[in-house]
């Protein structure tokens, strides 16, 4: 494995897909010119690449769910329910666990144990083990463009499948879905991973297919600073677009401040498109994507209706292209197909109403977005030094060093030494920048604002404000204040 951010020739791309496609029976389904007819007969309504960028053009908001569940049958009837009871503009399929891990031997088990118990006794949609004809059966069942969303760190095959069947999006990426997911994968080997599938996309693009890709925006999902997950979000982009990716979808998880959130969102399309311009990609097409609040949720289904609706707003207002749409049974498990519809329903309400409102221009909001932006240039620009101008190779360095540090990141490749918490006003903020190569100026405006929370709480700068935030949302506040006694 020799990790290099270079577009992989089409020699070693299919020396490569040999291996990956033996490696399971269905990957013998895989028929590239077969795919690559199937995909060129799909309509533009049903291509998600295509229908995210006519969304933009027109500055839309659309709304995608999660769903996902173990047989061919009933996970059309859940896609068919969410699109005409929901009104859902994009459709999903969540991958199940076992398939993440690339355990297909188990995912086998869970669909012989689900058909034997009626009802999915898997967490999502095995698409490995379905393969290619029977994942079109579903494609074939509904209206709406179909993507893959799981959190696997090697999804080589994933991908083949997926992208053969009619799936014409794949969310993931070589940090994304690897620190936040795993604990023991190298960030080499899923940046090598991931590199695949970026070159499979970029194949499919050759031949005339639009296929979309998505980093995942949230990461950890828990007190993610705005800077972090966009700078996560840029590298990935960067990436892609070196093997080929014509149409990525940068995304970022739902902070909890209206400002912040705007100002996040912006500062992302824009400096993602800066960043391809500048290292010459200059035929990609940007859209973004605005997960809703991604930690703990309120049990009160009237409640997390409430919270649902705060991340429609702010989706609206930063007029991100699409929002991924939370339930109001999220506090309790796997929603039923109702409660994931009706999520979608309040969800599209608010965006109905807002349709081409856009947060108002102020000076804090300019202030903010060139805070988050300086904040990524610092990390990236460093990165790019320690990679020696190779951005994988910088990567790896970077993720080491704690130059990029995700908080609260499962792996054992993760430095950890961030930390971040909200500032008095609810902005997330890094209480600890670890190792991360802030300016003086940016580490000293970080501090300030936690010294003037710890000020209004009456006690020191401390982890406790962490934990406190963690839960806060759940119990109905934004930030986490000290309980008087």
């Amino acid at each position: 494995m020799d990790l290099k951010n270079k577009k992989w020739t089409e020699e070693y791309f299919f020396k490569e897909r040999e291996e990956v496609l033996k490696s399971w029976p269905t990957g013998a389904e895989v028929d590239l010119q077969d795919a690559v007819d199937y995909l060129k007969q799909i309509p533009d309504e049903k291509n998600f690449a295509k229908k995210l960028e006519a969304a933009k053009n027109k500055g839309l908001t659309m709304a995608q769910p999660r769903a996902g569940v173990a047989l061919i049958n009933e996970h059309i009837e859940l896609l068919t329910h969410l699109q005409n009871e929901g009104g859902a503009d994009f459709l999903p399929s969540t991958i199940d666990a076992y398939t993440r891990q690339n355990r297909y031997e188990e995912g086998e088990k869970g669909i012989e144990e689900s058909k034997k118990a009626g009802r999915s006794l898997l967490n999502g949609f095995p698409v490995v083990n379905h393969g290619v004809k029977n994942c079109r059966q579903v494609i074939e069942a509904v209206n709406l463009p179909l993507q893959l969303r799981h959190g696997t760190p090697d999804a080589r095959l994933l991908a083949e499948i997926g992208h053969a069947a009619g799936f014409t999006s794949n969310e993931g990426g070589g940090l994304s879905y690897n620190i936040p997911y795993a604990k023991s994968v190298s960030i080499e080997a899923t940046l090598y991973y991931w590199q695949y599938c970026d070159r499979l996309v970029g194949f499919y693009e050759d031949q005339g297919v639009a296929i979309n890709r998505e980093p995942f925006g949230p990461l950890t999902g828990t007190l993610v600073p705005p800077s972090t997950s966009n700078a996560v979000g840029i590298i990935e982009a960067l990436l892609a677009a070196e093997q080929g990716v014509k149409s990525i979808t940068v995304g970022y998880g739902q902070c909890g401040n209206l400002l912040q959130d705007v100002a996040a969102i912006r500062a992302l399309e824009e400096q993602t498109e800066e960043y391809l311009k500048a290292y010459g990609y200059n035929d990609v097409v940007v859209t973004t994507v605005f997960h809703q609040w991604m930690g703990g949720f309120p049990e009160d289904e009237s409640k997390a209706f409430g919270l649902i609706s705060l991340g429609s707003t702010a989706a609206a207002l930063s007029g991100a292209t699409k929002v991924i749409v939370k339930t109001p049974h999220e506090a309790i498990g796997i929603p039923t197909k109702e409660a994931n519809a009706s999520g979608i329903k309040a969800t599209k309400m608010v965006l109905n109403l807002l349709e081409g409102q856009r947060y108002a221009d102020a000076q804090a909001l300019r202030d903010e977005i060139a805070l988050i932006k300086a904040e990524v240039k610092c990390m990236l620009d460093e990165t790019f030094r320690l990679g020696n101008g190779d951005l994988a190779v910088g990567t790896v360095k970077a993720i080491a060093g704690g130059i990029i540090d995700m908080p609260f990141g499962p792996s054992i490749f993760n430095a950890g030494k961030m930390m971040p918490a909200r500032d008095n006003e609810g902005f997330i903020r890094y209480l600890d920048t670890g190792n991360i190569p802030f300016t003086k100026e940016i580490k000293d405006f970080n501090r300030t604002k936690m010294e003037e929370r710890a000020k209004v709480e009456n006690r020191p700068i401390e982890f406790q404000m962490t934990v406190d935030d963690i839960f806060a949302v759940s119990k109905g506040k934004l930030i986490g204040r000290p309980e008087v006694k």
